[in-house]
C-alpha cells in the first residue's frame, strides 16, 4: 500500500504527526503534496533511476519528499544532518543526484553550493536562497494529482563512514509500481503493525532503520508520530500522549532512560505500549533485561544493515531464553567464517555472513568495498563487518565489529565485553573501549568515559571504574588507562565514532 490507497480510505485521518507541536499532516495531504513532488521532479527533468538527495531536519515534510521521490521512481539519498557543508557535498557528488533539496537550519547552504558540481539543481527548504531555488514556489505550479505512470523507486543510503568515507548502498530497481507498496512490507511483519498503529519514531529520519520503519508504518496505514530529537522524559510522555503501540529505539537511549530517577521513569502511563524495537548498536545484556522489567516482555531486537543483505529477528520471549542474542536468521542463510573464508563450528567467533544470493547490492562507486564485503568463494555470501557466533540452536551472538578488535599480547579483546560492563556503572553515562600503542604487547586497552551530568574525571573515579571492571572481567580486557570527554562522539542513530578518539595516540 502507499499514501495514494490510504487517502481513499482515510482521508482525513492523521498519517503523520509532529510529537513536539502536535502539527499533522492527514492521509490526503500526504498524498497530493507527495504528487506535487514527484510532479516537481519529473518536470527537473529526472527520469527513473536518477537520483535526488534531501539534507533536512525532522520535519514532517520529509514524508511528503520522500514519498514523492518514490513515486517518481528515483533513487532517495537522506544525507545525515550533523555532516559538515564538505562531507555532505561529498555525498551530494558521489550519487550523481541531479536535484539537491536542503535546509539552512542544518546546514551552510552557501558553503555548500561552493562545494557541488554546478549541475546539480540546488533547492532550498525554507524559501529561495542565492544560488537556490526556494521549494515551495518550485512545486506551486505544479499539480497534485498522480503521475501517469509511477514506477516505484527505492533509497541509496550511505554507511556511516566510521571507518572510512561512506558509501551509498545501491540495488536494483524493483520494476514494481508504487501501488504495489514497498517489498516484503507486509510478509515480513512480525511486530504486528498495521492500520491502527501509532509509532513513536525519536530518532534523525536521515538513518535507514528510522526512516524504513516510518516507511513500513505509513504503507501498513499506520500513524507515525515524530519526535524532533530524542530526550528521555519527552519520549515517555509522547507515549501516553498519543498512545503509541510501537516504537524503535537505540540502546544509547535505553541507558538514558534508565538513570532517570525512579519517580521521572513511573510519571507516564505506557500502557498503551505493546511493541518496542531496537537495533543499530549491541545492547548490553543487564540494560535490557532492566528495560524488560520496566515495561515488561515487549522488546523486539533485529539484526540487519542498509544493505538489505540479510536479518535476523528475536522476540521478547527467545531472548528471555537466550540473553545477549540477536535472533535467528529471518532473511537469508547465516555463515561464520575465519578469515579464509572456512565455516567454523558451532560457538567459534567469526566474520558473520548472510547467503542471500536473490539480494544482490554494490557499494556505489566502490568496487573494492564490495569485494571485501563478499565471501572470498561464495559471491552470494555478504558480511556486514561483525564478528559473531551461532549456539546449537541457531541463535546469532555479535562480540564486536572487526575492525574495532584489539590485539594484545596476541590474545584478541573484543571492546564491547567491556564498554557493556562499564556502562552499568552509576557514574558512567557513555563510554567507549579501543587499543592504543603498547610497546610491550603492541596494544594496550583504554577507555573512553562520559561521566553522568554532575560527575567529574578525576582519578578517584578511575580507580573505581577500574575496580568495577576487574570484578566483572578477566584481567587481560581490563582497561589499563582511563581518559574522560565531555560527550563521546556518537550520533543520535546509536553510532560510536571511534577514529576520533583512538587515532591522536596512534598518530
Amino acid at each position: 500500500m502507499y499514501p495514494g490507497y490510504w487517502s481513499r480510505q482515510k482521508p482525513d485521518t492523521a498519517a503523520v504527526i509532529h510529537a513536539a507541536t502536535g502539527e499533522s499532516l492527514s492521509w490526503r495531504q500526504l498524498d497530493r503534496q507527495s504528487n506535487q513532488v514527484a510532479q516537481y521532479l519529473r518536470a527537473e527533468g529526472l527520469e527513473t533511476g536518477d537520483h535526488v538527495c534531501v539534507l533536512l531536519e525532522n520535519d514532517l515534510q520529509y514524508f511528503t519528499l520522500s514519498w514523492g521521490a518514490l513515486r517518481a521512481g528515483l533513487y532517495l539519498t537522506c544525507i545525515n544532518r550533523y555532516l559538515t557543508p564538505e562531507e555532505a557535498a561529498y555525498i551530494v557528488n558521489d550519487s550523481g543526484a541531479k536535484v539537491l533539496i536542503a535546509s539552512n537550519a542544518v546546514c551552510d547552504l552557501a558553503a555548500l553550493a561552493s562545494h557541488i558540481k554546478k549541475d546539480t539543481c540546488l533547492v532550498s527548504f525554507h524559501g529561495p536562497q542565492e544560488g537556490w531555488k526556494g521549494l515551495d514556489s518550485a512545486l506551486a505550479v505544479h499539480p497534485d494529482t498522480p503521475l501517469a505512470e509511477e514506477p516505484m523507486g527505492d533509497t541509496m543510503l550511505y554507511s556511516s563512514g566510521s571507518t572510512g568515507r561512506p558509501k551509498g548502498i545501491k540495488r536494483p530497481l524493483s520494476g514494481k509500481t508504487i501501488a504495489d507498496g514497498i517489498p516484503g512490507v507486509e510478509r515480513n511483519n512480525v511486530y504486528g503493525i498495521d492500520n491502527h498503529t501509532v509509532y513513536l519514531s525519536p530518532a534523525p529520519l536521515y538513518h535507514a532503520a528510522p526512516f524504513g520503519f516510518c516507511m513500513r508504518t505509513l504503507c501498513l496505514g499506520g500513524t507515525v508520530v515524530m519526535m524532533e530529537r530524542f530526550e528521555p522524559m519527552q519520549a515517555l510522555a509522547h507515549i501516553e500522549r498519543y498512545s503509541v503501540t510501537h516504537s524503535q529505539w537505540v540502546p544509547t537511549m535505553f541507558v538514558r532512560m534508565l538513570k532517570l530517577e525512579e519517580a521521572e521513569r513511573r510519571r507516564h502511563d505506557l500502557s498503551s505500549h505493546r511493541c518496542a524495537i531496537h537495533a543499530a548498536a549491541p545492547c548490553p545484556v543487564p540494560v535490557k533485561q532492566q528495560m524488560m522489567d520496566w515495561w515488561g516482555p515487549i522488546l523486539w531486537e533485529y539484526y540487519a544493515g542498509t544493505e538489505r543483505n540479510g536479518s535476523t529477528i528475536i522476540s521478547p520471549e527467545e531472548w528471555l531464553a537466550h540473553p545477549g542474542s540477536v535472533g535467528r536468521a529471518a532473511s537469508g542463510v547465516l555463515h561464520i567464517c575465519d578469515e579464509s573464508g572456512t565455516e567454523l563450528p558451532t560457538g567459534e567467533a567469526g566474520m558473520v555472513y548472510f547467503e542471500q544470493p536473490s539480494r544482490p547490492f554494490v557499494y556505489h562507486n566502490d568496487q573494492n568495498k564490495t569485494e571485501n564485503a563478499t565471501h572470498p568463494h561464495h559471491p552470494g555470501w555478504t558480511s556486514l563487518g561483525d564478528i559473531g557466533y551461532l549456539d546449537a540452536d541457531g541463535y546469532l551472538y555479535l562480540t564486536d565489529r572487526k575492525a574495532f578488535m584489539i590485539i594484545s599480547g596476541g590474545v584478541n579483546i573484543y571492546p564491547r565485553e567491556i564498554e557493556d560492563a562499564l556502562i552499568m556503572h552509576p557514574k558512567v553515562a557513555d563510554v567507549a573501549v579501543f587499543g592504543i600503542p603498547d610497546p610491550d604487547f603492541g596494544e594496550a586497552v583504554r577507555a573512553a568515559v562520559q561521566p553522568v551530568a554532575g560527575e567529574h574525571g578525576n582519578a578517584q573515579l578511575t580507580d573505581e571504574l577500574l575496580a568495577f571492571a576487574r570484578s566483572r572481567l578477566a584481567a587481560y580486557k581490563v582497561p589499563r588507562s582511563v581518559e574522560y570527554h565531555r560527550e563521546l562522539p556518537r550520533l543520535p542513530t546509536g553510532k560510536l565514532y571511534k577514529n576520533p578518539l583512538r587515532d591522536p595516540h596512534w598518530k
